[in-house]
């Protein structure tokens, strides 16, 4: 009887774990629809669109608007932008921040600068779908700004879908800077093929 719980405690745990393993290269990314924001001003965000209008298209999801690793993350995509577009690619930010909070980061010319647009992911179902953990906000968390965050958190995962609609690169467990470049070594590697 005991190895018998054992044994199903275990696999519940495997099966966790695998449930929480982000996509990896060649898998197919999950499309979405969403709300968000570009240099202040709300529209409506499609995967599908970007992917079918200009090609690959870098997906990265952080934590949340006005903290710290966020905001370096954010300024160096916004000042290396012409590099991912020369390289034929586009970005999007993808958080759990409301979408008042991304019209003010997006235009923020300290971080997004008007340069890439930032994607409202409320109720995580977006992160969850591309494997990532959903973690729960740290009551009295304040942003850079000293604004209370009434959200949770997204790791910091970013995804290369190529053009077809699939994973050709991640990046993950790096710093705020490597993953950007990372990211773009990603995408000038499609680029030169």
């Amino acid at each position: 009887m005991k190895i018998r719980l054992l044994t199903s405690a275990l696999m519940a745990v495997m099966f966790s774990l695998s449930a929480q393993a982000a996509l990896e290269t060649g898998a197919t990314a999950p499309s979405f629809t969403t709300q968000a924001s570009m240099d202040g001003e709300e529209f409506t965000y499609s995967l599908q669109q970007s992917l079918n209008l200009v090609g690959p298209t870098v997906v990265y999801f952080y934590p949340s608007a006005y903290t710290q690793g966020c905001n370096i993350q954010a300024h160096t995509f916004a000042i290396n932008m012409d590099k991912f577009h020369d390289a034929g690619a586009t970005v999007v930010g993808v958080s759990l921040d409301s979408i008042e909070r991304l019209n003010d980061f997006s235009a923020d010319p300290e971080f997004c600068a008007g340069e890439l647009p930032v994607a409202s992911d409320l109720d995580g179902s977006i992160a969850r779908s591309y494997g990532l953990d959903v973690r729960d906000g740290r009551p009295g968390f304040k942003d850079t700004r000293g604004v209370d965050v009434d959200h949770g958190f997204i790791s910091r995962d970013t995804f290369v879908v190529g053009a077809d609609g699939t994973v050709v690169g991640t990046v993950g467990g790096v710093s705020p800077e490597e993953n950007v470049m990372k990211s773009l070594e990603i995408v000038e590697n499609i680029a030169s093929r």
